[in-house]
């Protein structure tokens, strides 16, 4: 829903006529003569913006504006002067005005900037909502972005599979939030409240994998002066989470095998089998049937961990998701460095949407740390998308701008067609041409607004 335009003059001919402007270009208003009417309507969380003249008898527009920023800093104020109080409007711009407009005034003039004001008020409270709603939107470190279809698809398939009590192999390149998915299946499955185990395969310590997966009995090995249950014991009940099970060497694979077809693990230095009683998520980078088809990884396994496979999608593949995802991110580092929140221009979204990022979520991640932190996003090195030959380039790369473009300016398509420099018709003709949708447009003018009669006030 598009906010309200609160605009405030003492003289009823020029409330009349800019009512009749805005009304001319669709957006909601309120046209009033008391400033204290105005104030009594701006709220940290009110979605509006105020025009006031600066001239009018009692409270004047530069003591209205002073009341209004008391009640919320980031409020938009435009100041409407007269020719003898540009000096004025100009020191209120110091003072936290959003902008001014000199009398006598065009009406497009007028309704362009209120929409530009109505804009940035738009994204504050979007920004505000964000920071808020992000602590209780889901579990810490399950929350997945789906404006794409690809990640529509991968979220609903996700959620279908933590209800059922069944291995999983997740696969991906680098950096897409693979350990983030196998987490949302713990957070969301029967085994929530047992223990999440993440073993980083290619981490553990050459000549200890099998003790730190097994556990070992006291004197298994030398410097064994104790029993220890492995990570595979540590999970009964809950989930063991194997991260680039890809980079296991192939004779440890048989033994892994056993226990998961067992579901028993046996301790180093003992011949008593232990009951495992656990779900298994295996995390991967490469494609383990390729790789078992090649001969690299055990076929046998390959199948024991895969009766349900999820891939996640590279950043490549879903740009319509970095806007919102980088605000998740900005929000996210704003909290944990304890700093403001800041905005993010909807062009910023849009050029972040077009770049690659071959570190995917890991690097935007990065990029948002360095945004909040005052550092900028530079973003160096990021190229332009690949494709198989040049017309799918073309295609896919102008899909992918115009998603990314509608994402950033939150379903508005006046901003959009501006910001991508293309008329209202050519945007709805690709739109169509593309499968693409306005996912969370908000009330909107369709037609660009006439000038009222008179145009000049």
């Amino acid at each position: 829903m598009t906010g309200t335009v609160l605009f405030v003059d003492d003289e009823e001919h020029i409330r009349l006529a800019v009512a009749q402007a805005l009304d001319l270009a669709d957006l909601p208003h309120q046209c009033l003569a008391d400033p204290s009417l105005a104030l009594a309507r701006i709220g940290h969380d009110a979605d509006a913006v105020l025009l006031t003249d600066i001239r009018m008898p009692g409270m004047d527009g530069t003591e209205l504006m002073r009341r209004a920023l008391e009640v919320d800093p980031d409020f938009p104020v435009i100041l409407v002067t007269g020719h003898g109080d540009v000096d004025l409007a100009v020191a209120s711009m110091k003072a936290g005005a959003y902008d001014f407009v000199q009398k006598p005034f065009e009406t497009e003039d007028l309704v362009e900037r209120a929409r530009r004001a109505l804009e940035k008020r738009r994204l504050t409270l979007e920004n505000r909502a964000l920071r808020r709603a992000l602590p209780r939107a889901a579990p810490e470190g399950t929350r997945l972005v789906t404006r794409s279809d690809a990640m529509a698809t991968l979220s609903a398939r996700v959620d279908a599979l933590a209800g059922a009590d069944l291995d999983v192999l997740i696969w991906g390149a680098t950096g897409t939030g693979k350990e983030r998915v196998a987490r949302r299946l713990h957070a969301l499955g029967a085994r929530s409240g047992g223990t999440f185990v993440h073993v980083n395969c290619a981490a553990l310590p050459d000549g200890l994998v099998e003790s730190e997966l097994f556990g070992h009995e006291v004197g298994a090995f030398p410097g064994a002066l104790r029993a220890r249950h492995g990570k595979v014991e540590h999970a009964s009940r809950g989930i063991l989470c194997l991260d680039e099970i890809d980079s296991l060497p192939l004779p440890l694979q048989p033994k892994l095998l056993h226990v998961l077809e067992h579901r028993a693990v046996t301790r180093l230095g003992s011949n008593d089998p232990r009951p495992v009683d656990m779900r298994v998520i295996a995390i991967a980078q490469d494609d383990l049937r390729a790789r078992s088809e090649a001969g690299t990884f055990r076929a046998d396994l390959y199948h024991l961990l895969g009766p349900a496979e999820i891939r996640v999608p590279s950043l490549r593949e879903r740009r319509e998701d970095i806007p919102a995802l980088f605000a998740e991110l900005c929000a996210d580092a704003a909290a944990r460095h304890e700093r403001p929140l800041l905005e993010v221009p909807a062009h910023l979204l849009s050029a972040l949407a077009m770049r690659d990022w071959p570190g995917n979520v890991r690097e935007l991640r990065g990029a948002a740390e360095r945004y909040v932190l005052g550092l900028g996003a530079e973003l160096r090195g990021a190229g332009p998308p690949v494709a198989a030959g040049l017309a799918e380039g073309m295609a896919a790369h102008e899909r992918a701008l115009i998603a990314a473009a509608i994402a950033a300016n939150g379903g508005r398509l006046r901003p959009t067609y501006e910001a991508l420099g293309i008329s209202r018709r050519t945007l709805y003709e690709k739109m169509q041409r593309h499968g693409l949708e306005r996912t969370e447009a908000g009330s909107e003018e369709e037609e660009d607004a006439p000038a009222p009669a008179g145009g000049r006030l």
